[in-house]
This record gives structure tokens, C-alpha cells and sequence, in this order.
């Protein structure tokens, strides 16, 4: 619970913003080529030094962009759509993974993980799509396969 004093302050707005945290920059930060946003040199994940980097540097934001996936082509197929949500929930499932594959966590809990945070972020919009017996499939692959590593059991065994 905030007390009334506290409930009023407010961040001040950075002139500068950083492009992945949105604190404000300082000295060390670089400016992406492509959008033209200053980053920080922690969260650009650059190691060593700048000056190398400076001319050419794209930030994470740009490297890897995220697209509509609400949106269809002109058949009305969402293939663009299930691609991309089921490279997100890679990427989700891969952040969590030291928790989904630990033996001491229960896999009563590892499964309600799975489904409030990997799950969702495959489905996200997902009624919008109109789906296709191949999408199906590649959803149900997906999925598979990563219960199958959450409880550490191969396809060959």
C-alpha cells in the first residue's frame, strides 16, 4: 500500500530515453543506425569496447522487430501469424526454461508456468487467425515438444 505522499510522485520524462530500458541515457550508449534511438551500453549487450561498433550498431529492437500478428494475407491464411507466435513462445519458453526443466519444482506447478506464460504467448490473438489444418498441426508440434523437454523425454525413447 502507497501512502497519499508517495502516490503522487512521478518519474520525470528522460529527454533521452533508452530504446530497450527507457531510463535515460548518459556517456556510455550508443545511437542505432537504424532507428536512430540511443541505447546503453549495458542493455545493447556489447562487450568490450564501443568504438568498433559505433558506425554500424542496430539495436535488439530492430534486429528483431516485433510484427502484427493479428494480421492475415490477402486469402485470408495467418501462416505469418502462427510463425510468428510460435517463434515468441520459443523465446518465452527458452527464458523459463531453467525453471520448466528443474526436477525440484513440482510439474503441477511447472505446468501452470507453462500454460499462464508460454501457452498464452503462443495463442495471443489467436481467435482472430483463420486456421488451417497445417497451422493446427504446427501448433500441436510445437507445443509437444516442449512438454516433452519440460519432463525430459525424448522422441526416441
Amino acid at each position: 500500500m502507497i501512502s497519499g505522499e508517495r502516490q503522487n510522485v512521478r518519474q520525470k520524462a528522460v529527454r533521452w530515453p533508452c530504446g530497450v530500458c527507457s531510463k535515460g541515457v548518459g556517456s556510455s550508449s550508443l545511437q542505432c543506425t537504424s532507428c536512430q534511438k540511443w541505447v546503453h551500453k549495458k542493455c545493447s549487450g556489447i562487450k568490450g569496447s564501443m568504438s568498433k561498433v559505433v558506425k554500424s550498431f542496430i539495436c535488439r529492437g530492430c534486429l528483431n522487430p516485433v510484427t502484427s500478428t493479428g494480421c492475415t494475407n490477402v486469402d485470408g491464411d495467418a501462416n505469418a501469424a502462427v510463425e510468428t507466435r510460435i517463434q515468441i513462445s520459443w523465446n518465452k519458453f527458452r527464458q523459463l526454461a531453467p525453471l520448466l526443466t528443474n526436477n525440484d519444482v513440482s510439474l503441477i506447478m511447472r505446468g501452470r508456468l507453462y500454460s499462464s506464460c508460454v501457452r498464452s504467448s503462443m495463442l495471443h490473438e489467436s481467435e482472430t487467425w483463420t486456421l488451417r489444418k497445417e497451422n493446427v498441426m504446427a501448433l500441436q508440434r510445437t507445443e509437444m515438444r516442449m512438454v516433452r523437454w519440460m519432463c525430459g523425454i525424448k522422441l526416441k525413447d
